[in-house]
């Protein structure tokens, strides 16, 4: 019976000591093939958010070979004089990637920082050149995305991720058969916006100049005007809701204003909303501008004021989302996430609309490494699910607080 038992007992304990051994030679072996996994990135499109998305994965460890592509040509993709305001919390995820906003032209407010979109794209194309050292990089302007292109890569380096960040009016993902399906949601406003272009003026960039619960008395068109409500009430939330909200931002050349207001049938809004006077609009942003411009530049006139284009009336404030976002190409093996405008586009300028983009980029890293790593088609589906679920809530969260922050804060 002892002997037995001992039998028993060394049974037992072999069996755990191979269990054990396979464990740790599995885990060894994943571990290793984890270390060693890199995917080809191919990223479509050099705006501000393809540039970052290209960062993004130069430095996820997990790139055998990126490859930038980008129609444009790089004195035209530099030149571009729009300003754009990165927001704090994108001024945080860029400065875990290596931005350095002290050697970029622009000026601090608020937490934001505010640029032209040609500097900034000229600094992360420098970041990328600098890593073209340490890996294996291509940077191609002047070349499009199109089935030509694709059809002239060689097997050996097709890439597995495919990042496209084309924009509104991008082709790329129709090129990848890929469906242009979007969902159209109202944010609950409404909105107009103007520009002013002054070729004797700086091109600097110039923080944002806000205001308000703006009433605007409409009498002279035959509209009544009545409202205890004064200019400034900005402390509560219900206050700042009122009336309508006003954004003057980008350089002393290229200035844009921006109007918003909550949704409501008042007299005024209902007027502004339908009315076919185009006058009534401009002489809106011509007063709003002089009232609240910067105290060095100068007035709008009845000698500039053709300089001054503007919305004709107040349109429905709208977010366009595309319904599938991160798709796998099962013949080429192929896994594709569309980013920036490419994905979600507001109809609504006020110059911090890069960082909707760049919030969709937050979960890129992960989703690269997920692909790289992936032992078979469950991983990858899933980590395509992940990036599906990040995106929907993205435009689930702006639709709710976007404008909130962006116009009436």
């Amino acid at each position: 019976m002892e002997r037995y038992e001992t039998l028993v007992y060394d049974t037992v304990l072999s069996t755990l000591v191979a269990v054990l051994i396979y464990v740790l030679l599995k885990v060894s072996v994943d571990g290793y093939r984890q270390w060693r996994a890199r995917a080809r990135v191919l990223v479509v499109g050099s705006g501000p958010v393809g540039l970052t998305a290209a960062l993004i994965a130069a430095r996820s460890g997990k790139v055998e070979r990126l490859v930038l592509l980008e129609e444009r040509c790089r004195t035209a993709l530099l030149s571009r004089p729009q300003q754009i305001a990165l927001d704090s919390r994108s001024v945080r995820f860029l400065l875990g990637l290596g931005v350095d906003f002290d050697n970029m032209e622009g000026c601090w407010h608020n937490e934001h920082f505010f640029t032209k979109v040609g500097v900034f794209q000229e600094y992360l194309l420098s970041l990328l050149e600098k890593r073209k050292q340490e890996m294996n990089i291509q940077i191609l302007l002047g070349t499009k995305f199109t089935e030509e292109y694709l059809k002239k890569i060689p097997a050996s380096e097709f890439p597995r991720v495919i990042i496209v960040c084309d924009g509104s009016c991008g082709e790329s993902s129709s090129v990848l058969g890929i469906s242009s399906d979007y969902i159209v949601e109202s944010c609950n406003a409404y909105g107009a916006n103007a520009a002013l272009e002054r070729a004797d003026q700086r091109q600097v960039p110039t923080p944002e100049i806000r205001a308000h619960s703006l009433y605007f008395d409409l009498s002279a068109y035959g509209v009544e005007f009545a409202s205890s409500s004064k200019e400034g009430q900005g402390s509560q939330p219900s206050a700042l809701k009122s009336g309508s909200h006003l954004k003057i931002y980008g350089t002393f050349r290229n200035r844009y204003m921006a109007l918003a207001c909550p949704m409501s049938d008042s007299k005024v809004v209902k007027f502004l909303r339908h009315t076919p006077n185009s006058s009534i609009m401009k002489n809106i942003f011509h007063q709003s501008f002089n009232a609240y411009k910067t105290d060095i530049e100068p007035r709008v006139n009845d000698l500039t004021i053709h300089l001054l284009q503007c919305s004709r009336r107040l349109f429905e404030i709208m977010l366009s989302h595309r319904r599938v976002t991160a798709a796998y190409i099962e013949g080429d093996n192929v896994v594709v996430t569309i980013e920036g405008e490419a994905a979600r586009v507001l109809n609504f300028d006020t110059g911090c609309g890069v960082n909707l983009g760049l919030n969709g980029l937050e979960s890129l890293e992960e989703f690269i490494y997920k692909v790289a790593t992936a032992a078979d088609q469950n991983d990858v589906f899933e980590a395509l699910s992940g990036k599906i679920r990040h995106s929907k809530q993205l435009a689930d969260d702006f639709r709710r607080n976007g404008l909130t922050v962006t116009m009436f804060q």
